[in-house]
């Protein structure tokens, strides 16, 4: 395994981490299919440079990802019926 995709594992592994701290169900769900789905859309990418723009925003993503889980967290609403099952 390179560098690049040990990188972007523990980059997607972090990604789906701070998306699960969102205390609302619509927003965490919508997290995690977003992150899933632009991982497996660039799958196939192997344009170094290519890679090195889509670390760079998944970096930034993560970020904000993790800024608005906190905030999520500090006005937390009460949980949704789907999610008691």
């Amino acid at each position: 395994m390179s560098s690049m995709s040990g990188e972007t594992l523990i980059l997607y592994r972090n990604l789906l981490r701070a998306a699960a701290k969102f205390s609302s169900y619509n927003f965490r769900n919508y997290a995690f299919r977003r992150i899933r789905d632009d991982f497996v859309a660039n799958k196939a990418v192997s344009d170094p440079e290519k890679l090195k723009e889509l670390l760079t925003n998944s970096r930034n993503q993560l970020d904000i990802l993790r800024r608005q889980g906190t905030i999520s967290q500090m006005y937390a609403s009460p949980e949704l019926v789907v999610e008691k099952i």
